[in-house]
């Protein structure tokens, strides 16, 4: 490995990703695309009104995401991933492959265990 662990950025990329609900959010919005709010917190049982707001909002300061506000009655928004946002999907990909790895190793390592 190449990185030199004083210059290392991997706290600065974590800064962004981190939360139980930050990579799922992009996940939907990188395979669904456009999304109004009430159809991403319909995708996700569990999370509230409130915590999905919370995330939306740093997604949206950090250039991953694009909040855009239509001026309607019922008001309309809708959340899409900007193309900056697009670079995380390896990263994400990467994420996934490496969890799922570590479930099988998990189990296997149990069933070794017995």
């Amino acid at each position: 490995m190449t990185i030199e662990p004083e210059l290392c950025r991997v706290e600065d990329a974590l800064g962004i990703l981190v939360g139980k609900w930050k990579p799922i959010i992009l996940l939907h919005l990188l395979k669904k695309g456009t999304q109004r709010f009430n159809e991403l917190q319909r995708n996700m049982p569990g999370i509230t009104q409130k915590m999905l707001t919370k995330q939306l909002r740093e997604l949206e300061d950090e250039d991953i995401i694009e909040r855009v506000v239509y001026a309607q009655v019922p008001p309309k928004v809708e959340y899409s991933i900007t193309e900056y946002g697009k670079s995380l999907e390896p990263i994400l990909a990467a994420m996934h492959d490496w969890g799922t790895r570590h479930v099988l190793h998990k189990q296997e390592r149990l069933r070794g265990e017995m």
